[in-house]
């Protein structure tokens, strides 16, 4: 098991923002993440990464106990997330960007020159290698997400956050960026994807996690998921049952 979350709870000024939430992540499994807006998911991200810690209960990481662990050192433990709003460094070139993952990451590479190398790595597995020597700033959206998944693929992670990476793209994009999902999983690197385009995530997952005001209503392959009332009436609406 590489992560488990144990009766997780978050609380802000008394609301309830995840409600004794348990979900366990396998190595090589890609978990999709689901829910109306306001039901938690980002926070349950947030948990996950170091940005808010629990009201309650644990979370471990290959066996360890990281509920109080600081950002980084999850970071450097092998997590590694993407935003919703995407955080790139606009004024560095796109090689600088990921070559910040490099240095920071787990497996930290100090030296400037190999960390560039392992950065065009990664870039070339987004599809940018052709572009790093330019300002981030110029890049489209698709390409800034790309940007900051390679960013995040260069920390060398073992489960890897993606929030939203597939909003905003067009079908042809989409379809290219649920490939390149499932070859990064095919590296062996776990996913858990938060993601509102319903059928991209229920064709690219393992398993569904569903929750609804801060609580877990459904926890279960795709195919059941799909067909469980209580994600139906929360969520899914009668068009998907």
């Amino acid at each position: 098991m590489l992560l488990q979350l144990d009766n997780v709870s978050k609380s802000f000024k008394g609301l309830m923002a995840i409600n004794f939430v348990s979900i366990d992540v396998n190595e090589g499994e890609i978990l999709g993440l689901i829910g109306p807006n306001g039901a938690g998911k980002t926070t349950l991200f947030n948990l996950i990464t170091g940005f808010h810690l629990p009201t309650k209960g644990k979370i471990l990481f290959e066996g360890n106990d990281i509920t109080t662990t600081a950002t980084h050192k999850r970071s450097w433990m092998g997590i590694a997330r993407t935003f919703q709003l995407v955080r790139i460094f606009p004024e560095l070139t796109i090689l600088e960007n990921v070559t910040i993952g490099r240095v920071y990451g787990s497996e930290s590479v100090k030296n400037r020159a190999r960390a560039e190398k392992e950065a065009d790595g990664f870039l070339e597995t987004v599809g940018l290698a052709s572009r790093r020597a330019e300002k981030a700033s110029r890049l489209t959206l698709v390409n800034r997400k790309r940007l900051e998944l390679a960013r995040a693929l260069a920390t060398k992670p073992k489960l890897l956050l993606l929030d939203e990476l597939l909003a905003g793209l067009n079908p042809s994009e989409i379809l290219t960026s649920m490939d390149l999902i499932k070859s990064i999983r095919d590296t062996g690197i776990s996913i858990i994807m938060v993601e509102h385009l319903v059928k991209a995530v229920f064709g690219i997952a393992d398993r569904i996690a569903v929750l609804n005001a801060g609580d877990l209503i459904a926890n279960d392959s795709p195919k059941k998921v799909a067909h469980d009332q209580k994600v139906i009436d929360a969520y899914l609406g009668k068009a998907h049952e």
